[in-house]
């Protein structure tokens, strides 16, 4: 069985209701239903679809399941650690320590680090220890499949969100 949604089935309903029909998707397909979504929505399409085709112009430019698409443009490893909080000292031996790594802070109670590779966590953990830097939570940060859309069609989010807000009308 084939079912085919021209536009988004939950623009402009209430949450509970979205949350409805997002189950009712999901368990059509779960029971075997190909389901064909067409959404500007990313964010719809990243939680309902296994496999995601990006369409610009009337043409596929790209295919494959959210995790192929997001891991074929993911060219580094991004870690996000949140801190009690990072003296300068700890931010100067860091760098001299794990000179590879590139070190952002976005705020005092957040450190980034970026690698070309996969990070080893341990050994920042065990040096943030020994300065008593208290890390809270540490994960990895992937691209969003808005970013790779970004990447793989060159369109702007910003000229999406313009789209998006001029079909409201």
């Amino acid at each position: 069985m084939l079912m085919s949604i021209g536009r988004s089935p939950v623009t402009g309903i209430d949450v509970a209701s979205a949350r409805q029909i997002r189950g009712l998707i999901r368990d059509l397909n779960a029971g075997g239903t190909t389901v064909f979504l067409t959404t500007h929505y990313i964010e719809e399409a990243e939680r309902l679809c296994h496999r995601i085709a990006f369409i610009v112009g009337g043409r596929i430019v790209k295919v494959g399941t959210t995790e192929e698409l997001m891991d074929q443009h993911q060219k580094e490893t991004v870690l996000e650690m949140a801190t009690g909080g990072l003296g300068s000292d700890a931010v100067e031996a860091f760098r001299g320590r794990f000179p590879d790594l590139e070190m952002h802070m976005p705020d005092d109670k957040r450190l980034r680090v970026v690698s070309p590779g996969p990070i080893r966590i341990a050994p920042l953990l065990g040096f943030l220890d020994e300065r008593g830097v208290v890390v809270t939570e540490a994960k990895l940060i992937r691209p969003s499949l808005e970013d790779v859309f970004v990447k793989v069609t060159g369109i702007e989010s910003g000229f999406m969100m313009q789209e998006r807000e001029g079909r409201k009308k």
